[in-house]
C-alpha cells in the first residue's frame, strides 16, 4: 500500500513539474509590454503555436486598466480566415449543451482559468449548432476574429464555427 502511495506522489509531482515546464509563462519586456513565452505547443496544430505569439500592454478605458493584446504579424494574417483548432471544450453557464463555449488547447485542469495557461491558450467559440459537452478533445472549424478592444470577450473568437467531432488518440 505504501509503495502505491509513493508511486502516486511521484507521478503527481512529475506531472506538476511537466506542466510548469511546458506552459506559456509571462515575462515583462521593456516599456510595459508583456510578452508571452511559447514553450508549450499543445496538440499537433499549425494554428495554436501562432496564436501563442502575442504580447500585452497596459491600456485604460472608462472602466479602468486592462491588458490590451498586441497581435503578431502571423496572428494578424489569420484575421477573418477559416481555421481548424483541436482542443478541449469548456462550456459556459448551463454546461450540458450550447453553441457558445470556450475551446482550450490545454485540458480543463490546466486551462487558462485554472492559472496555468494564458488567454492565448483559449478561443471563444460561437458554433452554428449546439454541441453537447464532452471531456474528450474535439476539433472545431470557424472564422477566426481577433479582439483587441472588448475586455469582456476573449482575445480570439471563432465565429460561424462547426464542431468537426471528437479526436481519438
Amino acid at each position: 500500500m505504501m509503495a502505491r502511495i509513493n508511486m502516486y506522489l511521484l507521478a503527481t509531482t512529475a506531472l506538476a513539474a511537466l506542466l510548469l515546464l511546458t506552459t506559456p509563462a509571462h515575462s515583462q519586456a521593456s516599456k510595459g509590454v508583456y510578452k508571452q513565452k511559447s514553450t508549450y505547443s499543445g496538440f499537433p496544430s499549425l494554428v495554436w503555436p501562432k496564436l501563442y505569439t502575442i504580447s500585452f500592454e497596459k491600456a485604460k478605458d472608462e472602466l479602468g486598466e486592462y491588458d490590451k493584446p498586441i497581435f503578431s504579424d502571423a496572428v494578424r494574417a489569420m484575421q477573418g480566415k477559416v481555421v481548424t483548432l483541436p482542443g478541449y471544450m469548456m462550456p459556459f453557464e448551463n454546461g450540458i449543451k450550447g453553441n457558445h463555449f470556450m475551446l482550450s488547447s490545454l485540458p480543463i485542469n490546466a486551462c487558462f482559468f485554472c492559472g496555468v495557461g494564458g488567454p492565448e491558450t483559449v478561443v471563444e467559440v460561437f458554433a452554428l449548432k449546439p454541441m453537447t459537452y464532452t471531456e474528450k478533445p474535439i476539433e472545431v472549424k470557424g472564422k477566426l476574429m481577433l479582439n483587441e478592444r472588448n475586455p469582456d470577450q476573449m482575445i480570439y473568437i471563432l465565429e460561424n464555427a462547426e464542431v468537426l467531432g471528437e479526436i481519438g488518440f
